[in-house]
């Protein structure tokens, strides 16, 4: 592991052993504790480079904040980033950052600074720390600009950053993923904050009622409350049982746009910050006016197509067949005769192409051993059933490359997050719980071994009666497919950080299934995760 204090000496590195690899980047303030180490860890595990920023940003901190006292613990941090494989460390000094731009002390620093819409930055945080986020803005605008990564992992605890943060990026046309990591708590609820080492131990008893109210309202709108005062309220009386919490906002707004909400229609973001005597502590939950979304990820000819439908089937909810829509442009590209590497002109084919996905009951002679729902699934692209030609070889072949090409992962996943919207889903691909629906309320990794996949697949030809293929053949085409899948650069196959993983040698998909109807049903039965 490297450590730099210098821009020139970090850009040196980079250019030397970036190579064409994927950079995730961690900005961070240092003191780091395990809600770092989550997003550190995520940021590993999904990218060839991984550089965590220590840097206590002074445009930030108010005149009243506390910047002389936040903890820094550079030597520490650097033993803790070594111990989770960081590659690079990036701790410059505010001159080094800012460069020759300090002033005298009543002035601060005089640097060109990024404004971030006033209607997000006016709600909840916004309004007793006046500059903060055009300080947060800067900072990270500055080290994405350095760093160039791929991928860029904030906390869902600093939800109005996190928005914040996308709102630029996608305002000025960035090219990194900002990823989203769930909050990580103590034990008793209380999330992790650098913050949390200034608690009195009386004080550290007492701040958990944050995440209890927030329990509580979670409760409340799952029993079908969604006006927002009432919400808001129910937050208010539970924080009220410590007197010594002095409340600085409850409010409800939409995630994304901070918006304030009156009711929750899609979802809504519930927050709170409060003191607990000199102590800032902040937390949040989401609030989702929707069924939960189930996101199956896993290696081609797992069974998720066949376990996604049941599950589906089970559980009286929509499967959204994500490996059927890029099957169905592929052939639709293959049928206009062209050219795989001719992106151009795949991106017009696939802007002006409509794929619709339906179920259709199927009359009980029609139904077979293998898939015996009374419900048919039927894809269709510009009016034409291709159902079971997109299941041919040569478009099972040719399907990877044209589902890594940018412009028809863009449009699709556009679709997708569409239907999202609604909720009620089962989703499988290759990348849905990393990618397409990160905030997924159940994702699942389905798995098996390339010889058990290869079996399945030759069966599969078989009851389609299709020409049959060698199993030497096909174990040979799932490993180059495996590999060109999760070494793609765009969305490559890997299993979600909190993706539950299921093995499915020697299991049946009565045996899957049910597994994960009953997953489904535990989380439908507890109110709000907690995560330690």
């Amino acid at each position: 592991m490297r450590l730099f204090t210098t821009t020139a000496g970090l850009l040196c590195y980079l250019e030397r052993y970036r190579n064409g690899k994927d950079v995730g980047l961690v900005p961070t303030m240092g003191a780091l504790h395990r809600g770092h180490f989550s997003l550190i860890e995520r940021a590993r595990q999904e990218n060839n480079l991984v550089i965590v920023s220590i840097f206590v940003n002074p445009l930030q901190f108010g005149p009243t904040e506390d910047l002389q006292r936040y903890p820094r613990q550079l030597e520490a941090d650097q033993q803790q980033c070594e111990r989770l494989g960081v590659d690079a460390i990036f701790a410059p000094t505010v001159v080094e950052f800012y460069g020759n731009h300090l002033s005298s002390s009543d002035m601060g620093i005089q640097v060109t600074q990024v404004v971030p819409p006033t209607s997000m930055t006016s709600v909840l945080c916004g309004r007793s720390r006046q500059g903060h986020f055009q300080g947060v803005a800067t900072v990270v605008t500055k080290l994405l600009n350095l760093v160039q990564p791929e991928r860029a992992y904030f906390g869902q605890k600093d939800a109005q950053q996190l928005a914040i943060i996308r709102r630029i990026v996608a305002d000025l046309n960035g090219s990194v993923e900002i990823v989203a990591c769930p909050i990580v708590r103590e034990a008793s609820g209380l999330a992790l904050s650098s913050r949390n080492q200034y608690l009195t131990p009386a004080q550290r008893a007492q701040a958990p009622i944050l995440f209890q109210a927030l329990q509580q309202a979670q409760k409340v709108f799952k029993s079908g409350e969604r006006e927002g005062m009432s919400l808001i309220e129910t937050v208010k009386s539970e924080l009220a049982g410590v007197s010594e919490l002095q409340v600085e906002y409850v409010e409800l707004v939409h995630p994304k746009t901070l918006t304030p909400l009156e009711q929750v229609e899609d979802c809504g973001l519930l927050a709170i910050a409060a003191r607990l005597g000199t102590t800032r502590l902040i937390d949040n939950i989401l609030l989702y006016n929707r069924q939960p979304i189930v996101a199956i990820d896993g290696p081609a000819g797992a069974g998720k197509s066949t376990v996604a439908r049941r599950v589906a089937q089970s559980l009286g909810l929509m499967h959204l067949d994500t490996g059927a829509m890029y099957r169905a442009v592929t052939w639709r590209v293959m049928e206009a005769g062209i050219d795989l590497d001719n992106e151009s002109a795949i991106a017009e084919l696939v802007s002006q192409s409509q794929i619709y996905l339906t179920n259709e009951p199927q009359a009980e002679s029609a139904l077979t051993p293998q898939d015996s729902l009374p419900l048919r699934y039927r894809v269709w692209i510009d009016g034409e059933d291709v159902t079971q030609v997109i299941r041919s070889q040569e478009v099972t072949g040719n399907v990877s490359a044209i589902a890594a090409q940018p412009a028809v992962r863009r449009e699709l996943v556009k679709q997708q997050q569409q239907w999202g919207c609604q909720g009620g889903i089962v989703v499988e691909g290759r990348d849905i719980g990393t990618h397409v629906f990160p905030d997924a309320e159940l994702k699942i990794f389905l798995t098996a071994s390339v010889q058990e996949r290869a079996r399945r697949r030759q069966q599969d030809l078989k009851d389609q009666e299709l020409p049959i293929v060698s199993l030497e053949q096909l174990e040979q085409d799932i490993q180059q497919r495996d590999i060109r899948d999760s070494t793609r650069a765009l969305a490559p196959l890997r299993k979600a950080t909190d993706a539950i993983e299921v093995v499915t040698d020697g299991l049946s998909i009565t045996d899957v299934t049910e597994h994960i109807v009953n997953l489904y049903r535990t989380l439908q039965a507890i109110p709000l995760s907690l995560e330690v």
